[in-house]
């Protein structure tokens, strides 16, 4: 996926009230962005980071300009709008990037599924095989031990809690059921459910994975031209 227009930079001043944020321009003006995520953004967002805005077209914006990408004192990159992790998911099966789901011939999303009133991020379908359900998360979470360790979630999810009962019920019921983790961070080699931040999701996790849901992880390589998936990493409860 490459940025189109090109992405600006500029400082960060501070992230607030989860969707703003404000940021220093290489002129010194100051300008408010949206920012499209709605995580704790742990290790994102720290004042003096080098960040990276797309603009948008839209004349009905409030704010035309979208946080995109972060650069760490320690020298990562990180895509902090979470609408990405979709949109990278569907380009790289299209791709046959990750090979566990390649040979599908139709791919749908945003698709209406389950008992409790949820939407699919990615459907796809074949006449020869099961439906496969997948849902998508990104994890952008690194271990302060700078061990390249990498969670999920940074935060309490109950709509995430939620996604694993779906998914549990679509194996249950002889669909695929497939989580996949879309790591965004230049940092993390290997994914681990965040057991110390909401233990509801991890123990759900596991119990999916009993069922049958399978968990894969795949990371982005990222840069302010394009973002694209490229390997699979370790995932481990």
């Amino acid at each position: 996926m490459k940025f189109s227009p090109a992405l600006e930079s500029a400082t960060l001043i501070k992230r607030y009230k989860r969707f703003l944020a404000d940021i220093s321009l290489d002129d010194g003006s100051e300008r408010t962005i949206h920012c499209a995520n709605t995580g704790a953004m742990t290790g994102c967002a720290d004042t003096g980071n080098r960040v990276w805005f797309s603009t948008s077209d839209n004349p009905k914006r409030k704010y035309p300009n979208s946080w995109e990408l972060t650069e760490t004192a320690a020298g990562h990159r990180i895509c902090i709008n979470t609408a990405r992790a979709n949109q990278l998911a569907v380009e790289a099966i299209e791709k046959g990037v990750i090979s566990e789901l390649n040979d599908y011939a139709h791919l749908q999303t945003e698709v209406k599924y389950g008992q409790e009133n949820s939407r699919i991020d990615i459907l796809l379908s074949s006449e020869l095989k099961p439906k496969c359900y997948i849902e998508v998360k990104s994890v952008t979470l690194l271990d302060d031990k700078n061990t390249g360790q990498g969670y999920f979630p940074d935060a309490v999810t109950t709509r995430g809690q939620k996604h694993l009962r779906e998914l549990t019920e679509m194996a249950n019921n002889g669909s695929r059921a497939v989580l996949l983790f879309v790591v965004l961070h230049s940092g993390i080699e290997k994914v681990s459910p965040a057991l110390h931040i909401d233990a509801s999701y991890s123990k759900l996790l596991t119990q999916a994975q009993q069922n049958g849901v399978e968990v894969l992880c795949y990371k982005a390589e990222l840069n302010e031209e394009e973002i694209k998936l490229v390997h699979a990493v370790e995932f481990s409860n």
